[in-house]
């Protein structure tokens, strides 16, 4: 099955894509026009599901009203999945192998959607 996981946030979004058991980070989409753009995505990599990563308090709110838009653009289901603490981990994991931090919402995104294939959590489907 082929997967998108996302990290939203207010100005960008991360991205990765798994068709099996290993998750990658994909890339960083930005505003305006993010719906259209994960559309685009959804359809060249024909994406079943999307796996977006869920925090707490207002945050989760704000992503649970962006991820009913995000469904009525794509037409696909949505899983939550916790993402507590995934950026400051992808931030550690690219300075623990040498690399500049860039574009960590991609490499969030990756955590967010290994850790749904891992089972790790209960989801939520939407």
């Amino acid at each position: 099955m082929n997967l998108l996981g996302l990290d939203y946030g207010k100005v960008k979004i991360g991205l990765a894509f798994a068709d099996g058991e290993l998750a990658e980070p994909l890339k960083v989409i930005y505003r305006p026009d993010l719906l259209e753009q994960i559309a685009e995505v959804c359809r060249e990599l024909k994406i079943e599901k999307l796996i977006m990563g869920i925090s707490e308090g207002q945050s989760a709110v704000k992503t649970k009203e962006f991820a009913i838009t995000l469904i009525d653009a794509v037409g696909l289901p949505i899983e939550y999945q916790d993402e507590t603490l995934t950026s400051q981990e992808a931030v550690a994991k690219m300075k623990e192998v040498g690399k500049r931090v860039k574009d960590e919402d991609a490499i969030s995104a990756a955590l967010i959607l290994q850790g749904y294939l891992d089972g790790q959590s209960n989801n939520i489907t939407i």
